[in-house]
């Protein structure tokens, strides 16, 4: 099994965070839906697919996985570095990773069997918890002639990794502007993408993920950069055929912008395998839904803020059995 694991100076790095910011206090025990009073304490293993550095999943994997081993006896977790949406279904399925994180509209098609996944078949993923939603940033350098989405024909566009939900909305959205064949579209990891458009080596950069992102800072302290707008026609007409992305915006304030950027956005879920142990399902929603481990998470990156339980119930693929009764304890 070939894993790239999260560096341990990475590992430190955010659990040094969590450490001065809250301390080591000993966990509290989970609770056992069968019996309250007896916490489960076996030996489990749990790995949680994450993302490239530069974005939010990165971060907040490590995160994740340290409430995890924190507060379920027995337990150790990890995370890992993937190229994130449709790799990590994929990952989960096979059950090389325990947990995956996914944009919502490519964990769809991995449960249906559709477009990415159509030679794989209907994987067999399930929802743990809706994490937060996230934009489709558009970047271009401060001097482009590029104002709008429908100015990529002809342009050199990093689309993201491959496999990536980046990737994925990158060709919605060339596909419905009706110039996906007229762009040379390159695919390269958040880091990659930084330092080509910083070294104008592309004339745009796709990226998706909840703003503000440190990978959009690391291009700004190096280069002036303008964020392309999405188009109103476009919104209509992706919405109509692909009801999981919705209208929204980077907002003003973040990145230094004074108004607010229009921007088709998506929700982000973390998803398990449809036959993982209901009971080890239901501890890990207790873990990570525990007020410390909130606390904890938004320390390390603060889209944590968005982790409440109303949001986090809502989800277009179906919920894990575990997550269902969760969920239905917690007044969902």
């Amino acid at each position: 099994m070939k894993k790239s694991f999260i560096t341990v100076i990475s590992l430190l790095l955010v659990f040094s965070l969590v450490f001065v910011a809250f301390g080591c206090e000993a966990p509290e025990e989970p609770v056992d839906p069968e019996d309250p009073d007896e916490p489960v304490d076996e030996e489990e293993f749990v790995v949680v697919a994450a993302g490239s550095p530069g974005g939010v999943y990165f971060p907040l994997g490590a995160g994740i996985a340290y409430v995890l081993e924190r507060r379920i006896p027995g337990m150790t977790a990890m995370s890992e570095t993937t190229g994130a949406s449709v790799e990590n279904c994929r990952l989960v399925a096979t059950g090389e990773s325990e947990m995956g994180m996914a944009m919502a509209n490519v964990a769809w098609d991995a449960y249906v069997g559709e477009e990415a996944f159509e030679e794989d078949g209907e994987l067999p993923v399930r929802t743990l918890f809706s994490m937060y939603p996230a934009q489709q940033h558009l970047l271009v350098p401060e001097g482009s002639d590029i104002e709008s989405m429908y100015d990529l024909a002809g342009k050199r566009v990093s689309v993201d990794a491959p496999g990536s939900g980046c990737e994925v909305t990158s060709y919605i959205i060339l596909e419905a502007a009706g110039i996906r064949d007229e762009v040379d579209a390159v695919n390269y990891s958040q880091p990659e993408a930084r330092d080509a458009l910083v070294d104008g080596e592309v004339d745009a950069v796709f990226y998706n993920f909840a703003s503000p992102a440190a990978v959009v800072d690391e291009i700004q302290a190096a280069r002036d950069i303008r964020f392309v707008p999405m188009d109103d026609e476009l919104f209509d007409a992706i919405i109509a055929d692909y009801p999981y992305f919705s209208r929204g915006a980077i907002p003003e304030g973040h990145y230094g912008l004074d108004e607010d950027v229009p921007a088709l956005t998506v929700g982000n879920l973390m998803l398990v395998h449809e036959d993982m142990d209901p009971q080890l399902v239901y501890d890990m929603l207790d873990a990570i839904f525990h007020e410390e481990s909130l606390d904890e998470l938004i320390g390390i990156h603060p889209i944590a803020q968005n982790f409440t339980v109303e949001l986090a119930a809502e989800a277009p693929v179906p919920f894990h059995e575990g997550a269902e009764l969760w969920f239905e304890e917690h007044g969902q």
